[in-house]
């Protein structure tokens, strides 16, 4: 293999990462279809379903907070490994409870197993990308969690119709395991790597101060606690993870509780609101990665893609007052397609701050405090839907979820830029 041509293995790198994190949010997305059906079988209320949404994110907190340092630990491969097979596992299990406390326990497993996913895919793409080319590499891994929300409204509708709710959370917990294979096939560190030369070896390495990954040690994640620029991820993942999960999670009753939407066939409307993320996951990482080609600091430009798409969340504002299925699908997909820009974006800022060897702590500590947010959220969901549909008005408890939608990210952007506004290299 010639030296002096780059090659370019870390592409197949991130379609890797892609379709794991496609499986991830098929997975976590299956309850939210069946959702109609698993409340006539065990008579959920709203509240029901809000603690079994909650049993995940507290489980998915807890996972992030360990998966992070078990990843800078093991290593990536390793430990992505250890992840799928019990987020896999998990949710096969689904399949088998016969109780509203047996699916809570079989989420929070799944919730455990999955917190793996994007703590190590962001530390793979931090050991794989020079930094000009991170946030594209993440918005292109980060996208398959909306090829996951696309098939989703298409594939359990029709297991659901021909098998029943059981293989449905079956079939599809069963696909991990088959991407395991390619996982081990075709992964290794790049110093470990035979599909790559010198070339591509010493570009993904270019950055001024850069480790490779020999030369990393993994940090106590608690010391990480003591530094803003920790904080600042911190506090950005809890203000706007929580608006992504009442999409996954709420979406589809919304659209069948106000619309009238039918559930158990594929849904148009949420493929659409799903695919529009799509373009903005891919479409925010390559506007930063655009900013810094033509000349932005690096910093800079990630700040200024994120203020952008904080402005493209305020018109969720609006479905309050959309009168056909349409119009809030038009404003809905946007907001959307806003929360996936900003979230390769923000994922990016941790290998932007952090060296290698604390990418996946601090990641998993961001992303603990982000499901912590989609914990109480949940909560505050359930009873305000509950409230307002005992008073026969639930479309008004939805006008509420998306005024709290609306400015929950430019609310997070100004405390960001607060706690660090030139968002310096950290050094351990």
């Amino acid at each position: 293999m010639s030296d002096t041509k780059k090659t370019n293995y870390r592409w197949v790198v991130v379609s890797l990462l892609f379709f794991a994190t496609t499986i991830n949010y098929l997975d976590r997305q299956v309850i939210g279809f069946l959702k109609p059906t698993l409340e006539k079988e065990f008579n959920w209320t709203e509240e029901d379903y809000g603690h079994i949404v909650m049993a995940f994110q507290a489980a998915y907190a807890i996972g992030l907070l360990g998966f992070g340092g078990v990843i800078d630990k093991l290593g990536t491969k390793l430990g992505y490994t250890i992840s799928l097979i019990v987020w896999s596992l998990a949710a096969m299990l689904h399949a088998l409870v016969k109780s509203t406390l047996g699916f809570g326990a079989a989420r929070a497993a799944l919730g455990i197993g999955e917190s793996g996913n994007f703590p190590a895919a962001i530390k793979v793409v931090a050991e794989w990308f020079p930094k000009k080319e991170r946030a594209l590499a993440t918005g292109i891994f980060n996208s398959g969690a909306n090829i996951g929300a696309v098939a989703a409204p298409v594939m359990v509708p029709w297991i659901l119709g021909i098998y029943g709710w059981q293989m449905a959370f079956l079939i599809t917990g069963a696909i991990g395991f088959i991407w395991l294979i390619f996982w081990w096939l075709f992964y290794e560190v790049p110093s470990r790597h035979k599909q790559i030369n010198k070339a591509e070896f010493k570009y993904i390495h270019s950055d001024i101060n850069d480790e490779p990954e020999a030369a990393q040690t993994p940090v106590k994640w608690v010391q990480l606690f003591a530094i803003r620029q920790t904080w600042a991820f911190v506090i950005g993942k809890f203000l706007t993870d929580p608006i992504w999960w009442f999409f996954l999670f709420w979406l589809p009753s919304y659209f069948a509780s106000t619309f009238n939407l039918n559930l158990s066939k594929p849904s148009l409307p949420l493929v659409i609101v799903y695919t529009a993320t799509t373009i903005g996951s891919i479409g925010g990482g390559y506007l930063s990665s655009w900013f810094i080609k033509r000349g932005m600091p690096i910093f800079k430009a990630r700040k200024t893609a994120m203020f952008l798409f904080a402005l493209c969340v305020l018109p969720i504002f609006g479905a309050r007052y959309a009168t056909n299925i349409w119009q809030a699908v038009a404003l809905i997909s946007l907001a959307a397609a806003a929360h996936q820009a900003w979230s390769a974006n923000i994922f990016t800022t941790a290998s932007d701050m952090f060296p290698k060897r604390a990418v996946s702590s601090v990641v998993g500590i961001g992303g603990m405090a982000g499901s912590v947010g989609g914990i109480i959220f949940p909560l505050l969901v359930g009873w305000i839907l509950e409230t307002y549909k005992v008073a026969g008005h639930i479309t008004a408890g939805y006008n509420i979820i998306f005024s709290i939608c609306a400015c929950a990210y430019l609310l997070a952007w100004l405390v960001m830029h607060l706690l660090t506004p030139r968002m310096k290299v950290v050094t351990l």
